[in-house]
């Protein structure tokens, strides 16, 4: 960030500047318009003799001189101040008049400049005053031009000296840092905001999350525009229309324009909880209507008017039609023509995931379009002979996908392996510090060089930035690619300096990102890039059914060491009865696997048998408590998600006045107290995201009948494969689950990156 040189003005007996600022004469810059001279007399002589301000004799080049200097000095006369007759002190030659006084002066400004004129004709000693980089190319110059040396090598630089790999620096092991408490609004904000909740009969709990959702001065947001409630998490439609009648009375309508506004952005955060980037303006607009909006066709335009959201047209490429041409000249009459006829879409998407989804298109276009003719000798070292084809694919190009179940991480841990021992920066991350700690058992001496994606960009992992900014690495490898969302995505590539390459790596048939986008799939649809398919398949029992699920196949498995159980049940209560059973008495018996070391998974947090009931059981089982804290007691397992999308699985320590402090696999985590309830859930019993990118040694999924509409293919791959020893499956969906993996693949989301991708990656000829 560069910064401004403070400037000192004068001030007058008001405190006002005595020189207020005014437009720069046309002829000078450096002086105000209809600035005048300070002496008519003087400014009459120097006008006579052409040394007037713009004379370019009067002032050679390269001369200092001093301020107020009219020139009227020779060189090396030394005048005191305020003579008026101009003869030295003590000089006994008769005093001047004042006209002979001004001849004097006048004569001497002429023989002044005629000896400048002499010099300038003579010749003239260049680059005297230079120094530096301007001295060295002067010096370049003359020794071409004299022939000393050929003209090539004076001006080329010398060539840098190759780079030579720079041992693993000795890093001091950082503790995890502990999350500073959120800093509270003020007192009386808050109790202002109250006051308005309650008066527009909303909870008055709500009053610190809405102040920090509409900063200061909030009272007064909600008061002129009620529908701004929306964006507090969780209040619904119908409940911000209930608080804008109790405030606005008779004037509160559905056609209200605030209303209108307020839904178009509700409606587009909806959507990007869904997955979706951007909504098409047919969908955004029978959603409105949908939601009363009278005119949702001029509801949508006043939130587009007002930047609420922003509008896009992308082109549509029509499945068998042939490839977009190669850009031609402007004026090309045929090529516009095609280019108008070609299908577009018109979206609306909120400006925070619109400008994610461009710069990760731009900075993925950069490492694409980076020249791979040059590569290091480091990365020739790294393909010696017997190089993977992956470490192949990686040295020659800037961004390369590789995908592959949990056996096929090894691949990826060879290619840092072998770019850690030919001297490169490599670094790994992961989705969740267990994927980084499974990962990192892959390697061989290279454990401190993995991390997790929310580490890297806090900072708090890594191997740290250079000077501009960018992480300082010449390789970045991403596994659980498919759980990276349009905003870290973004983050990351950005951060990466040039010639860097980027590896992406993951299961394309596990669930997509908890948060907008679906990266992974946009990139290998796009195929912009190297792909690479691992032909390593998982072992045992398991994985050969999990590679089943992902083939849209669910069929029947050899598990002689009860690897599988199928626990077949009625109803949810007899669901939960018999996974509170597994996890406490049969999996522990049979498998030596403790409580805390099983998961179980079910499809939603409502429900008879979901999280909620799920782990309201297993407590009573496993940790029974009153719930001191907050519903929590020592000793519970927990699960942090501290922002949306992300899920570490803790234990519960203890509760002070700072908050509820867990012991996470990051390290230790200290919730504050407002923030325990939508921060902090009981975590015996997860969602399918939730558990994705982590692995336990015993999973029990859960399937009660009212799941049978959750379930898919990716939902039951994702959940299956989480165990890693031992899996059980309470099973009461009966036909819903195979068709749900022969039938129901993921749901679609309306993304823009493969679109913007293409305008960043040149047109294969």
């Amino acid at each position: 960030m560069s910064t401004e040189p403070e400037t000192t003005e004068q001030t007058g007996a008001e405190g006002a500047p005595e020189s207020p600022d005014v437009p720069e004469s046309p002829d000078n810059p450096e002086s105000p318009a209809g600035a005048v001279p300070v002496s008519g007399e003087a400014e009459g002589a120097r006008e006579g003799d052409g040394g007037g301000p713009g004379d370019e004799e009067a002032t050679p080049e390269g001369e200092d001189v001093a301020p107020g200097d009219t020139g009227s000095t020779p060189e090396g006369e030394d005048i005191a101040s305020g003579d008026a007759e101009g003869t030295p002190e003590g000089d006994g030659a008769p005093k001047l008049s004042e006209a002979g006084a001004e001849l004097a002066a006048q004569r001497l400004e002429r023989e002044r400049i005629e000896r400048r004129k002499a010099e300038k004709q003579g010749p003239v000693a260049s680059g005297a005053k230079l120094s530096g980089t301007a001295a060295d190319l002067l010096a370049a110059v003359r020794a071409v031009e004299s022939g000393e040396k050929p003209v090539r090598p004076a001006f080329t630089e010398p060539a840098p000296a190759p780079r030579r790999p720079a041992p693993e620096p000795e890093r001091p092991p950082r503790p995890a840092p502990v999350p500073a408490a959120p800093v509270a609004p003020p007192a009386e904000t808050v109790d202002a905001v109250r006051r308005v909740l309650t008066e527009g009969g909303a909870p008055p709990a709500l009053a610190t999350q809405a102040t920090s959702v509409l900063g200061e001065g909030a009272d007064a947001v909600l008061r002129e525009d009620p529908w701004q409630l929306l964006r507090i998490t969780g209040v619904r439609p119908d409940q911000a229309d209930g608080f804008a009648r109790a405030l606005l009375g008779a004037d509160c309508r559905p056609d209200d324009e605030r209303r209108g506004r307020a839904l178009t952005v509700w409606l587009l955060e909806q959507a990007a909880l869904a997955g979706h980037t951007a909504l098409e303006l047919p969908a955004l607009t029978a959603a409105l209507a949908q939601r009363g909006v009278p005119d949702a066709e001029a509801a949508m335009q006043a939130a587009l008017a007002e930047g609420d959201a922003l509008a896009f047209q992308d082109a549509l490429e029509e499945p068998g039609a042939p490839a977009r041409p190669a850009a031609t000249p402007s004026g090309d009459e045929e090529s516009e023509e095609s280019e108008e006829e070609r299908p577009v879409r018109v979206l609306a998407g909120l400006e925070r995931y619109a400008l994610a989804e461009e710069s990760l298109a731009d900075a993925l276009g950069r490492l694409i379009n980076a020249p791979s003719e040059e590569t290091s000798a480091a990365w020739e070292k790294a393909v010696s002979s017997g190089a993977s084809e992956l470490v192949r694919a990686v040295a020659g190009h800037g961004l390369v996908l590789h995908t592959g179940g949990e056996a096929a991480r090894a691949e990826p841990a060879a290619l840092l392996d072998s770019a850690r021992a030919a001297g490169l920066r490599a670094f790994a991350v992961c989705h969740t510090p267990d994927g980084a700690r499974r990962f990192a058992a892959l390697l061989s001496n290279n454990a401190s060089c993995v991390g997790t994606v929310a580490g890297v960009l806090s900072d708090t992992e890594g191997p740290g930035r250079d000077q501009e900014g960018a992480l300082d690495l010449d390789l970045l490898i991403v596994l659980d690619a498919p759980q990276l969302d349009v905003e870290s995505a973004a983050m990351l590539a950005e951060s990466l300096p040039d010639g860097a390459r980027l590896l992406l790596s993951g299961d394309p048939a596990l669930l997509w990102s908890a948060g907008p986008g679906r990266v992974f799939a946009d990139l290998l649809a796009a195929r912009a890039c190297p792909q690479l398919a691992s032909r390593v398949p998982d072992p045992g029992p398991l994985g050969e059914l999990v590679s089943g699920i992902g083939a849209g196949e669910l069929g029947q498995v050899e598990a002689p060491g009860k690897e599988i159980v199928i626990v077949p049940v009625r109803d949810a209560g007899e669901a939960v009865h018999r996974t509170v059973q597994l996890v406490a008495d049969s999996v522990p018996r049979a498998f030596g696997v403790r409580p805390e070391q099983t998961v179980v998974i079910t499809p939603g947090h409502g429900g008879a048998a979901g999280t909620r009931a799920l782990n309201a059981a297993l407590k009573e089982r496993l940790n029974p408590g009153p719930g001191r804290f907050g519903g929590f007691d020592p000793g519970d397992v927990v699960v942090h998600s501290p922002a949306p999308g992300r899920s570490a699985p803790g234990r519960v320590v203890r509760a002070d006045a700072e908050g509820l402090h867990l012991e996470c696999a990051g390290g230790p985590v200290v919730v504050a107290k407002e923030l325990v309830e939508s921060r902090v859930r009981h975590g015996w019993a997860v969602t399918a995201h939730q558990a994705v990118g982590a692995r336990w040694p015993a999973a029990v999924v859960v399937l009660p009948g009212d799941a049978a509409q959750a379930l898919s293919r990716p939902w039951v791959y994702t959940a299956f494969g989480r165990a890693e020893r031992h899996l059980s499956v309470v099973h009461g969906v009966e036909q819903a689950l195979p068709r749900a993996v022969a039938e129901v693949p993921a749901k679609p989301r309306t993304t823009r990156l493969r679109t913007l991708l293409t305008a960043q990656v040149p047109v294969a000829g």
